[in-house]
């Protein structure tokens, strides 16, 4: 058993609460509290959240871990 870890990022917008729930829904497990910050290049604020998951498959860095 591996773990996979991700780390879920998008603007303060819905979307990314719906990345998140989509990992969530895919079996994807929250790793610690969310982070939140001012991008200054954007000009807005953007999310963070981590998620890690179980699997049985050996790690390579190929695995597009969305799909995972």
């Amino acid at each position: 058993m591996n773990t996979l870890y991700r780390l879920l990022t998008e603007e303060d917008t819905s979307e990314f609460c719906h990345k998140v729930s989509l990992a969530l829904a895919k079996g994807w497990d929250l790793y610690g509290s969310p982070s939140y910050a001012f991008d200054h290049t954007s000009g807005k604020m953007r999310c963070a959240q981590a998620v890690t998951k179980q699997v049985h498959a050996d790690y390579s860095a190929d695995m597009k871990l969305g799909e995972q």
